[in-house]
């Protein structure tokens, strides 16, 4: 590609169609000749490469450890209980939200359900 308006582009060479026909099936014969001996070989070129990563790997040190993670998702998901619980009691059932979470006002809920008077 010229990079400037005074030079010239490169030309291309142009082939004929049996020229380029004759290299593209040399190819070919030479790609299947490759595959034919280079199967075993590739497998175990894959076998070192593998071997190799394995041995060259770092062990991964977690910041974060997994047991404090299942510890903050707990922890995260029963204060969200709790503020839904206080939402629907208070806000759309009209009720104080501080009573969601006592004792009394649950037992009450399971008596109704269980109609029990």
């Amino acid at each position: 590609m010229p990079t400037k308006l005074t030079e010239k582009p490169v030309e291309k060479k142009i082939r004929s169609k049996k020229q380029s026909a004759d290299q593209e099936k040399e190819l070919t014969q030479q790609r299947e000749n490759e595959k034919s001996t280079d199967k075993s070989t590739r497998k175990e070129q894959k076998k070192k490469q593998k071997i190799e990563k394995r041995q060259n790997k770092k062990p991964r040190r977690r910041i974060f450890p997994i047991w404090a993670r299942i510890i903050v998702v707990l922890v995260i998901g029963a204060a969200a209980l709790a503020a839904g619980l206080m939402v629907g009691y208070g806000i759309i059932g009209e009720g104080n939200p501080s009573d969601a979470l006592e004792m009394e006002t649950w037992q009450h809920i399971i008596d109704i359900v269980s109609k029990r008077e």
